[in-house]
C-alpha cells in the first residue's frame, strides 16, 4: 500500500523591505520639505516679531538689519497712546457671544438634522452650505442696513449677531457629523424611559458630545476672534475690534506701523497658545466627526 503524498504548494515569497539607504533618503526628503513649508508659514510672523522689537529708526531699513538691541517700545506705545485695550475687550466679547449663540442654536438644529434624515434635511443642509459659500459682502451689506434700521450699529451685539449668521452653517454641519456618530438606540432607550426629544438632547446627547461641542466652539471662537470684514462694516469707533484697528494703522507713520505690528503679535500669540493647548481635543473631535457625513 503506497502512501499518497500531498503536494504542498510553495508559499509566496515575502515582500522585500526597501533598502535602509532608500528609507533614510525618503525620510530626509520628507523632513526637508516639511521644514521648508514650516519656514514659509512662520517667516511672516518672525519678520513681524523682528520689526516690532527693533528701534523705530532701523525697523524698516532696506537692506534689513538683523543684529540689534531688542526693545518693547512699540508695545508700550500701543497700550499708552491708543485704545487697544478697549478694542481687545470688544474682540473678546464679540467672539464669546457669537460662540455661545452659535452653539445654542446649532446643537438642536444639528441633532434634528441627524435624527430625521430625508429630503427636507438634505435641502436645509445644502442651503446652509450655499449660504456659507456666498461672498461675504452679500451677507454683510444687508446686515449693515438692518443694524442701522434697528439702531444697533457700532455695537458688539450687531457684530456678534452677524457672525452667528455667518458661522452657523459651519457649526451645524460639524455638530451634525458628531451626532451621527452616536447610535440611535440611545434615543430609543431614552424614549422608552419617558424622555422627550428635548430631554434626550439635554440629558443624553450633550454629555456625550463633549469633544464635538469643544471642537465646534473652538473653531467658531477663532473665526470670530480674527474676523475683519464684518467688524469693519458694522462698527465705527465704539465697537471696533483689533483686526479693524490694525488696518487703520497701516500706511501711516513708522511708529503707527510698528504699533500695528505689535497689535498683530498680541492678536496672534493667544490664538497660537490656545491652539497648542486645545490641539488634542481638536484632533480627537475632528476624527470623531469626520467618519459619517
Amino acid at each position: 500500500m503506497t502512501a499518497v503524498q500531498e503536494k504542498v504548494p510553495p508559499s509566496a515569497p515575502a515582500p522585500l523591505a526597501p533598502p535602509p539607504n532608500r528609507r533614510k533618503g525618503s525620510t530626509y526628503l520628507v523632513g526637508g520639505i516639511l521644514v521648508l513649508v514650516c519656514w514659509a508659514m512662520l517667516s511672516p510672523v518672525l519678520w513681524t516679531a523682528m520689526a516690532v522689537t527693533k528701534p523705530t529708526d532701523v525697523a524698516f531699513l532696506d537692506p534689513p538689519v538683523f543684529f540689534y538691541e531688542p526693545t518693547l517700545t512699540a508695545f508700550v506705545d500701543l497700550w499708552q497712546t491708543t485704545l487697544f485695550y478697549q478694542y481687545l475687550i470688544n474682540t473678546l466679547i464679540v467672539a464669546l457671544i457669537s460662540t455661545v449663540a452659535a452653539l445654542v442654536i446649532g446643537l438642536p438644529a444639528a441633532y434634528a438634522l441627524s435624527r430625521f434624515p430625508g429630503w427636507i434635511s438634505a435641502v436645509l443642509l445644502i442651503t446652509a452650505l450655499i449660504f456659507r459659500a456666498l461672498p461675504r459682502f452679500a451677507v454683510v451689506l444687508p446686515m449693515y442696513d438692518i443694524s442701522r434700521a434697528l439702531g444697533i450699529y457700532d455695537t458688539t451685539f450687531a457684530v456678534a449677531a452677524a457672525l452667528v449668521a455667518i458661522n452657523q452653517p459651519f457649526s451645524i454641519w460639524l455638530l451634525r457629523n458628531f451626532f451621527a456618530e452616536i447610535p440611535k438606540e440611545l434615543d430609543e432607550a431614552a424614549m422608552i424611559d419617558g424622555c422627550s426629544r428635548f430631554a434626550i438632547l439635554r440629558r443624553v446627547m450633550i454629555p456625550l458630545m463633549g469633544p464635538g461641542i469643544l471642537t465646534a466652539g473652538i473653531f467658531i471662537f477663532l473665526f470670530a476672534f480674527q474676523e475683519y470684514l464684518t467688524a469693519n462694516i458694522l462698527t465705527d469707533i465704539s465697537a471696533r475690534t483689533v483686526p479693524v484697528f490694525i488696518a487703520t494703522q497701516l500706511g501711516q507713520t513708522l511708529p503707527m506701523l510698528q504699533q500695528a505690528g505689535a497689535a498683530a503679535m498680541l492678536l496672534t500669540l493667544p490664538v497660537v497658545a490656545f491652539a497648542f493647548i486645545a490641539q488634542r481635543y481638536l484632533v480627537a473631535g475632528l476624527n470623531a466627526g469626520s467618519v459619517k457625513g
